[in-house]
Parts: C-alpha cells; sequence; structure tokens
C-alpha cells in the first residue's frame, strides 16, 4: 500500500470578488501547477456543508476539519445552540435552572462572557439576547455583560454596532426589579480569548477585567472604544480591556455566590478561561481571590477533559470517523502542526476527542508557534512542519500522514495583505518540498483547505468603501490529488469537505461506513 498525505492549507480557496486575493497575488508556482495539470475539484467549506444553519454563515477550522475528519455533516455550532433554542431545549435544561435558581436564591448577578457580534463563528449576540430575556423571566433580578469586541469574524471595525444593540435592549429590559449593564470587555486577540494555551497572560488580562473588575475604567463601552480608537488607531480585535465603573467603583465584579455562562459556542478560545473558573488546582497565572462561582460553557468545549463541567448544550456525537476506520483496520497514522492548528488535526479531527483511539497506532506532533503576531513572521512554522512531514514519509511507518500549514488562515486574520502573500508563498514552497518526498518513497497526495480567508482579504461596505476583511470567506476551497504513477479520476459532482473522508478510504482500499458522504473518485 503506498502512503497517503493529506495536506490541509488552512484558510486557502478560490476568490469569487477579486478583492485582496492574496492566494492568486502570491506566486504559487507549485499550485498553479498542480491546478493546471492534476485531477482538481471546488470543495463547499461552509453553510450546510459542514453542519451550519445557512449558506450564509462561514466556515471555521473547527467544524471544518470535524467534517474532513468524520466523512459526515452534523449540527454544528450555531445551528446547535438555534436548536436548542428555538425547542426551549436549553432553557428547559438541569444546567440552566441551576444557573438562574442560584442567582434566585442567593439575590446574586447573572454574568454572560463572550464575543459580541454575529459573526457565527464563536457566538452570536441573538443568543447572549436571548438568554438576558429569559434570565428575567426566570426572576434573575441582576445581569452583567462581559464583552469581547470581535472584528475579525465580522467587518473589522464594527463593535459599536454590537455595542449599541446590547445597550438598547438592556436600556428596554431595566426596570426597579431589573438591572442589566455592560461591566468589562476588550478586542478579542488581547484579552480572553487565548487558545491552545499559547498566551497565558491573554487570558489572566481577561480575568482580572472580568472577574476583579481591574483595569482602565470608562462611563460606557462605547466610550471605552472610541476612546482606544483616537489612541491606538487599532481595529476591533486589538482594543485594550477596558472596564465600565461609576463614581470610580466597578460597575460589574464577580463575587461570591454568582452564576457566570461563558456563551461562545466555539471551544478552542473558550478552553483556558473554563480552566480557570473549573480547575480548582490551576496554576497558569495567579488568580487572586476566586469567588466562588456557578460557572459554565454554552457547550462541553472538550468532553475529554470534561471541561467546562457545566454546559448548556450538548455537543454533536461525532461517531464512525476516519482515524476509527484506520485504525480498526490497523493502519498507521501521523498527525503534525504547529501550536495554532494542532488541537484541528488531532481533537477536531477525530470528532472533538482529545485522546487516540489507538496510542500505537497515532502518532500525533505539536510544533510550538511563534508568540508574536504572525503578520511579522508570516511564514510561520511552514518550514518545520515541512521537515516533519518528509520525515515521517521516509522512515516508512506510517499509512496516513496528515497536516495542516495555518499560513492563509492566521496572517489573514491579520488584516495584512502583503504579509498574507508571504504565508502562501511560504505553503507553496512547503508543498514543493512534500511532493519531491513523494515521489521519493512513492507517496499519494491529497491537497485541500478547511475554509478560506486569505483569498478575500478586502470586502466592500454597504456604502460601497473598499475595507479590510479579517473574516472567513465563504469561497470554495481546492480538492487536488497528486500521484506520479496511478491516474484518479474525480466524478462529475458537487462536493464539499465530507467527501474527503470517503475519497481517502477509497485510494486506500477501504470500504467507507454506509453513513459517509460518497467518494469522489
Amino acid at each position: 500500500m503506498k502512503p497517503l498525505v493529506l495536506i490541509v492549507m488552512d484558510g486557502v480557496g478560490f476568490s469569487k470578488t477579486g478583492l485582496g486575493d492574496a492566494v492568486t497575488l502570491a506566486n504559487t508556482p507549485v499550485l498553479d501547477r498542480l491546478l493546471k495539470e492534476r485531477p482538481n475539484t471546488r470543495l463547499k467549506a461552509h453553510g450546510s456543508a459542514v453542519g451550519l444553519p445557512t449558506d450564509d454563515d462561514m466556515g471555521n477550522s473547527e467544524v471544518g476539519h470535524n467534517a474532513l475528519g468524520c466523512g459526515q455533516i452534523y449540527s454544528q455550532g450555531a445551528k446547535l445552540v438555534n436548536e436548542s433554542i428555538e425547542s426551549g431545549k436549553m432553557f428547559a435544561s438541569e444546567t440552566w435552572n441551576k444557573l438562574v435558581g442560584n442567582c434566585r436564591s442567593n439575590g446574586s448577578t447573572l454574568h454572560f462572557i463572550g464575543l459580541l457580534s454575529d459573526g457565527n463563528v464563536h457566538s452570536n449576540i441573538s443568543h447572549l439576547k436571548q438568554m438576558i430575556i429569559k434570565a428575567k423571566e426566570a426572576g434573575v433580578s441582576r445581569v452583567r455583560c462581559h464583552i469581547l469586541l470581535d472584528g475579525r469574524d465580522v467587518p473589522a471595525t464594527s463593535a459599536l454596532q454590537y455595542v449599541d444593540e446590547l445597550e438598547q435592549l438592556l436600556a428596554s429590559l431595566n426596570d426597579s426589579l431589573f438591572d442589566a449593564k455592560i461591566a468589562s470587555g476588550g478586542g478579542r486577540m488581547k484579552v480572553t480569548m487565548d487558545r491552545y494555551q499559547a498566551d497565558w497572560n491573554m487570558v489572566k488580562i481577561g480575568w482580572d477585567t472580568h472577574v476583579h473588575g481591574i483595569g482602565r475604567q470608562f462611563e460606557t463601552a462605547a466610550d471605552a472604544i472610541k476612546t482606544y480608537r483616537a489612541e491606538l488607531d487599532v481595529i476591533d480585535q486589538d482594543l485594550p480591556a477596558f472596564v465600565i465603573a461609576k463614581n470610580g467603583e466597578p460597575v460589574g465584579k464577580i463575587l461570591n455566590g454568582d452564576s457566570v455562562i461563558l456563551y461562545n459556542f466555539r471551544g478552542d478560545r473558550a478552553i483556558e478561561l473554563s480552566m480557570a473558573f473549573d480547575q480548582e488546582n490551576f496554576t497558569a497565572f495567579d488568580r487572586g481571590a476566586v469567588p466562588k462561582v456557578i460557572y459554565a460553557g454554552m457547550l462541553q468545549y472538550d468532553g475529554d477533559l470534561k471541561l467546562p463541567k457545566n454546559y448548556l448544550v450538548a455537543p454533536p456525537e461525532i461517531k464512525n470517523t476516519l482515524s476509527e476506520l484506520l485504525v480498526a483496520h490497523g493502519l498507521r497514522q501521523y498527525a503534525v502542526s504547529e501550536t495554532q492548528k494542532y488541537g484541528h488535526v488531532t481533537y477536531f479531527w477525530n470528532g472533538n476527542r482529545s485522546g487516540k483511539f489507538s496510542e500505537e497506532l497515532e502518532t500525533y506532533k505539536e510544533i510550538p508557534s511563534d508568540n508574536v503576531s504572525f503578520d511579522e513572521r508570516p511564514w510561520m512554522k511552514s518550514a518545520e512542519i515541512t521537515d516533519d512531514v518528509i520525515a515521517a514519509l521516509e522512515s516508512g511507518k506510517y499509512d496516513f500522514i496528515r497536516c495542516n500549514f495555518p499560513n492563509g488562515d492566521m496572517v489573514g486574520h491579520t488584516g495584512n495583505l502583503d504579509a498574507t502573500i508571504t504565508g502562501v508563498e511560504s505553503v507553496d514552497l512547503g508543498l514543493a518540498r512534500i511532493l519531491k518526498a513523494a515521489d521519493a518513497v512513492g507517496a499519494t497526495v491529497l491537497i485541500t483547505a478547511d475554509h478560506g480567508n486569505a483569498d478575500e482579504m478586502l470586502e466592500k461596505n454597504k456604502k460601497g468603501v473598499i475595507q479590510v476583511r479579517t473574516a472567513h470567506s465563504l469561497n470554495p476551497v481546492p480538492f487536488i490529488i497528486y500521484d506520479k504513477d496511478t491516474e484518479y479520476v474525480i466524478k462529475p459532482g458537487e462536493y464539499g469537505l465530507a467527501n474527503v473522508a470517503p475519497t481517502v478510504a477509497k485510494i486506500l482500499g477501504l470500504e467507507a461506513p454506509e453513513c459517509w458522504e460518497p467518494s469522489m473518485i
């Protein structure tokens, strides 16, 4: 059996608009040649293809790798939460009733922490609004919102739009028996929302801001945003932390007896704050006096670690993954990426499982990411990932090797077009080296992506003015088959990310589970 390599070029899609298309602007001789000479097609990587509510919903790396790794389409993220809210299941749950019951019994505060936007990647403001309304109906007397500003999955300077929307709701609900306010906040790339334990100081800043009310004080969130923009000239995701105060006293510290909900539904940037609230032996940073609260996440962000203990919506139970199929046939797997996407080729690929299906047959490798803004080093760890894939190929130990190059996504999120072009070119260089190594050992190589980003880094706003875009795109992504000896034919049809796993199985001569999408060959 030939070894098979799957390369995920994270955030590399096909532009429909041509605006800020770093993929086309980049010098990518290898990718260009493959698209001309080798069997290839375009995969849908957003909306219904990855289990999201509508085709207006952009894909993301988590649901993308779920679909790539399991060959099926599960209700995900916003869709999962939407279904729970619409059915009333969330508000009938044991966790919801425990949270609001605690506040009623103690006359205490219900706190909401999360990303304030309708980007539908990490959160949706509509979920927050529904929960605040239901909290008042349930007899909660005081609510505080700790808002993280987006500018990444939505326009880069749209924060005031969402703050105004939330403030209007709170004003309509407030009366002599109900008191709801925004209490703190900050940009998502400066405060709270770190992932993969890359920068614990972000989480500490968030903890101190949300829990202890430590930070620069403002009268309103809008004042904070306007002041920081004038002083620092940065986009929403990079705004520093702020605390809302009255007469010098924070309006929303988290105190003993309170309830706290992290309303993000996506797990990667929710795990660390959940650890800080849930783990008694937490040591990543000094939390100071830790209030005794009931804490819950929108979802359980890590099923194996049971984190958090309390959650409002049960995650999809993803079964019959590609890794399970390979393990059942005794095939050896190798997965590698740098820190920023390591969890995607392992945890999310394996159906939201931290553990392996087989310690003997699965090998993981994490290459530590640089702790800098990715537009400063847009090549990231592409050379090291390439070295590692080549070493795995040359070892002859593995039947299936998968890797993720994060450059198109992580550099794309900075909004720096020139840097993203360099990032895409770095990945192309990695492709060249891997294909050469594959030829030497007689391996097959599949090249795809989990969603677009670098392909659309500019957009027209509602007034027709072109502005920087930092969000994922709704564009299709490539799927290419490279084999110097064997000719493959991709069947005509429309395909999505979930068609990749059955295609891998077909190439490896395995029979796919009946629940999978069809193979493309």
